[in-house]
């Protein structure tokens, strides 16, 4: 990875975007035996999915942005060679609880066993949520083992993957909201939002929303490899860019940095070029192939069609990474090593998750602000660098913070945004958070915090939407024409000689490589 100016004026293909998924896409292609130029603005690769260290005075590297990886399918990890471990985290979930004054918690442990079944009991006074909970995801998993294995292969149609899964299921997943199957299926309140959760990271949406974008996201958090599990890359998530990278080039790809693309203007039977500006300048490459590694919506505007701000995606995420002298302890009592070893849920029962989405659509920053808690160092304690014994890193990655809420006052938004996450967290602890943060070399508490403009800022997505858009089915619908190798894998963009091959793509969405890999099989494919 060089910021140096490309070896050659003309490529096989041209890869706009050092992401993931365009690292993912290079090393296919290179491998292939095609030459390959990646093109990266930034002075570094790997997009959202870095770690790097945040706070002065501490080496600990935090993933910065992308956090967990599920969807990246393990055989895409054997065909690149990526030298990646992913931990598996001991603790599925725990919600903590106040009722009645009274704090408990849900533990759902992975696998699931009896303390599982007795946490159900302790919360809900009997053995039937559980069993309504073994019941429901038994039947997502079977739609999981059925959609998974075709992530890297050409789009099957809804009618194929339809008839191998559960009528019931297919529909409450679907077909209908999420809510309807949420509400029919659980009685309790913090159980149902434990279910409804997946189905908003990075998505602001009601689990009513008749669009089913809510049901989309749900599916996606719950198909990786089959199972669903997330799990922490050791090292970080720069590891896994790290590793795709070391695999593009060492095919023979070239990956420049601080390489900004202005402009791709398709070729009328030529190549197409692009403009690109580095150290040394203006110029322009080209390549008869180009792909696009970036959100379909900057697509356009590098195609020359002008920024249309009515179709500007909006993100919807509050992210905070934290730098702890030590685990808090909580209220409930159970061991904290346990507690935040998987997702821990704030302000995400049911009726809160609703309440916050009526807030945030109408204009104001949730009261009680639904969240998710992540303690990486407890299953990678590789990223803690030289800290001091007993320090951890804590992730909270909150919903219902829609982009719109911060367009007229982004720093006292952001500002009380951080305060009421960090309240909701502080409502179950023994002490308040702020009494277990570290400092930095400056003196300054070791909070980081993102809202979806300083996503924009900082890599480019636009709105801050860490998906690019909507979330699509991985699926093609019954009708859609598929006679292109790019209809075929999902990444046409009505341009022949341009291809998606980001989280815009059809099968796009979250750290996955499947843009990339789908993008790299339409060019194989198409030669």
């Amino acid at each position: 990875m060089s910021p140096a100016t490309p070896s050659r004026s003309h490529y096989d293909v041209a890869v706009v975007g050092g992401g993931h998924n365009g690292l993912t896409a290079a090393a296919y292609l290179a491998r292939a035996g095609l030459s390959v130029v990646v093109l990266e603005r930034l002075d570094h690769t790997g997009g959202a999915a870095v770690s790097a260290p945040a706070f002065s005075g501490h080496d600990v590297r935090l993933s910065r942005y992308s956090y967990l990886v599920s969807v990246m399918p393990d055989e895409l990890m054997r065909d690149l060679d990526l030298d990646v471990r992913l931990a598996s985290r001991r603790t599925a979930s725990y919600t903590p609880t106040l009722r009645g004054g009274t704090p408990g918690g849900l533990m759902v442990q992975r696998p699931e066993g009896e303390e599982t079944a007795r946490s159900f009991r302790d919360l809900t006074g009997g053995d039937d949520e559980y069993a309504a909970w073994c019941d429901f995801y038994a039947g997502v998993g079977r739609l999981a083992e059925a959609v998974a294995p075709t992530l890297l292969s050409p789009l099957p149609h809804e009618r194929d993957l339809r008839e191998q899964v559960d009528p019931t299921i297919w529909r409450d997943v679907v077909e209908r909201p999420l809510a309807e199957a949420i509400e029919r299926r659980f009685h309790d309140d913090t159980v149902r939002g434990v279910v409804g959760t997946d189905a908003l990271i990075g998505t602001f949406a009601s689990l009513h929303d008749p669009s089913l974008v809510q049901n989309r996201c749900f599916l996606y958090h719950l198909i990786g490899n089959g199972t669903g599990e997330w799990r922490v890359p050791v090292g970080g998530m720069g590891a896994v860019t790290d590793a795709l990278a070391r695999s593009a080039v060492g095919a023979g790809a070239e990956v420049l940095t601080s390489a900004g693309v202005s402009a791709i203007r398709p070729g009328e039977g030529g190549p197409a070029e692009v403009d690109v500006h580095n150290g040394a300048g203006p110029l322009t490459l080209t390549a008869d192939t180009v792909l696009a590694n970036v959100a379909p919506w900057v697509l356009r505007i590098l195609l020359g069609e002008g920024e249309d701000p009515a179709s500007k995606p909006v993100g919807a995420q509050l992210k905070i990474n934290l730098l702890l002298e030590r685990l808090p302890r909580l209220r409930s009592g159970v061991d904290p090593e346990e507690a935040f070893a998987g997702t821990l849920h704030l302000a995400e029962d049911y009726s809160q998750i609703e309440r916050a989405y009526a807030d945030a659509a109408a204009g104001r920053v949730p009261t009680q602000m639904p969240g998710e808690v992540y303690c990486h160092s407890l299953s990678d304690p590789s990223i803690l660098g030289s800290a001091a014994p007993g320090t951890h890193t804590m992730t909270y990655f909150g919903l219902h913070t829609p982009a719109t809420l911060f367009e007229r006052d982004a720093a006292a938004t952001k500002q009380l945004a951080v305060e009421r996450a960090l309240a909701a967290l502080d409502e179950h602890l023994v002490e308040p958070i702020s009494s277990v943060v570290a400092r930095d070399a400056e003196g300054n508490p070791c909070i980081e915090a993102k809202i979806p403009q300083d996503i924009e800022a900082d890599l480019a997505m636009p709105g801050g939407h860490i998906f690019h858009g909507d979330l699509d089915w991985p699926w093609a619908p019954n009708r859609a024409r598929l006679d292109t190798p790019a209809q075929q894998w999902g990444v046409a963009t009505g341009v022949d000689q341009v291809l998606l091959c980001g989280s815009g793509s059809r099968r796009g969405g979250a750290v996955s490589g499947l843009g990339g890999h789908n993008a790299a099989q339409a060019v194989l494919a198409a030669r």
